[in-house]
């Protein structure tokens, strides 16, 4: 399993350099890595090569790819139609080509977590560092475990229980019909198997991200207003999505007492402006990435035995935070992100009793 890390912030080329930096730095500690970036034109620019879809070295233990989402979606189509003939007996998408589908709103966040998540389980890297978008459509991608488990989760229940679920599971004159146009013997059992198979991806992914040895973000700024007040925005967000955020690198030469107060407890690291042919003094001022995000504040905590959760939400103020309760969940509003604690069997159905915020923390009874 790889080390994934990610960086928030709103100038491309101060986190494309830093993103660097970081592959750069860990690939001479020996460590495999691949630094994997979008389709934007920053990372081949500053790297000064040419970067293409498929991994390619281009140093010692260190090799680059960009995720076009063309070609992600040609190649994640073959699966799609392989899965289909695994199933029914006439497939019906045989005939429909890759090239030829357009992508989707949404569809590139989707292809690029599929491509880090299949780069993850291949065994070949130790560390993968994903230059994103470094914005809220980087936390909704990394979010989508967590999002998409809980609508398998919900639906696939209400699903089960309602009137179609059970004809279509347990009815004799049914399941013969069903029986004559797929690859399978259709039961209860293995109607669920494509089902099972998405819940296992999205399980470890919700678990990859909730681990910071695993997966971590750094917030990356000037000393611009604008620019720190949008890392503190994201930060909050990253919460959101259960994602550890490390620190802040601050593009820098100036005093950063405020700076480091308006972040507390995150350690702030400055590093220096860099030109695109010597990264090695940015380089030098990188931090231990595993160790800070190590030392984070958790974005969340459940106690069952004090019936407490716990929610880490640094950015926003009480007005910006909305609880609500509909069922057997527990809903965070904060910004523009929404989660749905899921809770352990002990709290699970238990009504909130009662909130407060403080030091930056929700804190929720139950």
């Amino acid at each position: 399993m790889s080390l994934i890390l990610t960086f928030l912030g709103t100038g491309c080329t101060h986190r494309t350099k830093i993103a660097i930096a970081a592959a750069k730095l860990l690939a001479s500690q020996g460590k495999r890595v691949l630094l994997a970036g979008n389709a934007e034109p920053a990372m081949p620019i500053i790297l000064g090569i040419p970067v293409g879809p498929d991994p390619q070295e281009i140093a010692a233990n260190l090799q680059v790819v960009q995720l076009q989402s063309s070609v992600l979606l040609e190649r994640s189509w073959e699966d799609v139609k392989q899965l289909e003939a695994e199933y029914l007996k006439t497939p019906i998408l045989k005939d429909v080509y890759g090239q030829e589908l357009a992508i989707l709103p949404g569809m590139d966040s989707a292809l690029a977590l599929n491509a880090i998540r299949q780069y993850d389980e291949s065994g070949k890297y130790d560390a993968i560092i994903y230059n994103g978008t470094g914005d809220s459509i980087t936390l909704r991608m990394l979010g989508m475990p967590d999002s998409l488990s809980w609508y398998m989760r919900r639906f696939r229940q209400l699903f089960t229980n309602s009137d179609i679920g059970k004809t279509l599971t347990e009815s004799p004159v049914i399941q013969p019909l069903i029986n004559t146009l797929f690859n399978v013997n259709w039961t209860a059992d293995n109607f669920a198997q494509p089902a099972n198979k998405a819940s296992g991806f999205l399980e470890k992914g919700k678990e990859a991200v909730a681990d910071p040895k695993r997966v971590a973000a750094f917030l990356v700024s000037t000393n611009d207003p604008v620019e720190l007040a949008t890392c503190r925005y994201l930060w909050g967000s990253a919460q959101q999505v259960g994602l550890t955020v490390g620190g802040l690198m601050l593009v820098s030469s100036g005093t950063t007492d405020n700076i480091s107060e308006e972040f507390a407890p995150l350690p702030v690291s400055v590093v220096p402006e860099t030109s695109l042919s010597d990264d090695s003094a940015l380089i030098d001022s990188l931090p231990n990435f595993t160790a800070q995000a190590l030392q984070a504040p958790k974005p969340i905590e459940i106690d069952a035995h004090e019936r407490k959760v716990s929610l880490f939400l640094p950015g926003f103020d009480k007005k910006q935070i909305k609880l609500t309760q509909y069922g057997p969940e527990v809903t965070i509003e904060a910004g523009d992100q929404r989660r749905n604690i899921f809770l352990p069997p002990a709290l699970s159905g238990k009504s909130v009793t009662g909130a407060k915020f403080q030091h930056h923390y929700l804190i929720i009874s139950l």
